[in-house]
């Protein structure tokens, strides 16, 4: 059995400010782990034949995605329906940023890989126009090529560049940025992130975020929208990271409607007050849905 970390004083500390009554909720949720759960890939199967494949593994509707269900089969990823690109294995929580997203002929991934929010943006987009899914890390971008060609996505082109220095300027129609992060929400996932956390790396982080922002508003068109993401729950990574965008840029951030239960956004952080605007995110706890924790901002640029 895997030995789960003990939470570091700072975390608790820092997380006791965000979560306050509902701390201990969130540390208990944290060390369970995740529901199981599928995207069926509409690109190969439709729905309700998928459905009728997949009766034996119990599926569960998602309230937010038409194609996302809760399983309780085991061995998903040894499955001939995952082999053949059938279902995409992917977290509850992680197939929000796509659906909020805004119809569109150009699409930009910024941070794409491992390729779950590309291919479903891909389904979404019937797997016409024009898809590119951006990934820095070279040693990322095979397992990003394979789940693409395994799920038969053919809109999308793959590149490899730096998301703090791409020039797309006024490029697409809508952006994903799926920011790199502390991954403060998906410690169900993997434990480890509860040794590796510090306030120094959420800062360094931080920074890093405020630069793909930037780059990935500057690459929508004039009323273009972009959905910024992140799986970390620190408002230094998320609400701040809005707040930045929303003081260097004509922006306009807009609400999100979805079938979710939700947790307020963070407005003040440590003496700093952010946009009011910024209500209009959506901010959930791992213990809310029973899912990851999830922050989603959708952002328009304004004309």
């Amino acid at each position: 059995m895997v030995k789960i970390p003990e939470y570091k004083k700072a975390f608790v500390e820092d997380h006791k400010k965000m979560l306050g009554d509902e701390l201990d909720k969130f540390l208990e949720i944290s060390k369970q782990p995740l529901r199981k759960s599928i995207r069926i890939n509409t690109i190969k199967k439709p729905v309700h034949e998928m459905k009728e494949r997949l009766d034996s593994w119990n599926l569960k509707p998602i309230d937010w995605c038409e194609e996302g269900f809760y399983v309780d089969a085991t061995e998903i990823g040894n499955s001939p329906e995952h082999s053949l690109g059938y279902i995409y294995v992917q977290e509850a929580a992680s197939m929000i940023p796509p659906v909020v997203m805004e119809p569109g002929k150009k699409f930009l991934d910024l941070c794409a890989a491992p390729g779950s929010k590309t291919t479903q943006i891909s389904a979404m987009m019937n797997n016409d126009h024009v898809l590119v899914a951006n990934e820095v890390a070279l040693s990322r971008i095979p397992i990003l090529r394979h789940n693409l060609q395994r799920c038969g996505v053919l809109n999308t082109v793959v590149t490899r560049m730096d998301g703090t220095r791409v020039r797309f300027d006024s490029e697409f129609d809508c952006v994903l940025v799926d920011a790199p992060c502390s991954g403060t929400g998906a410690i169900r996932k993997n434990w480890e992130i509860i040794r590796m956390w510090s306030k120094v790396g959420i800062r360094k982080l931080s920074s890093i975020q405020r630069k793909l922002i930037l780059k990935g508003f500057d690459s929508l068109k004039s009323g273009g929208s972009m959905v910024y993401s992140t799986c970390a729950l620190s408002p230094e990574e998320n609400e701040e990271v809005v707040d930045f965008l929303l003081k260097k840029r004509d922006a306009r951030i807009m609400k999100i409607n979805l079938k979710i239960k939700r947790d307020e956004p963070v407005l003040e952080w440590e003496g700093r007050k952010f946009d009011e605007s910024i209500r209009n995110c959506l901010r959930i706890y791992p213990q809310t849905n029973d899912t990851e924790g999830f922050f989603v901002a959708k952002v328009m640029r304004v004309g």
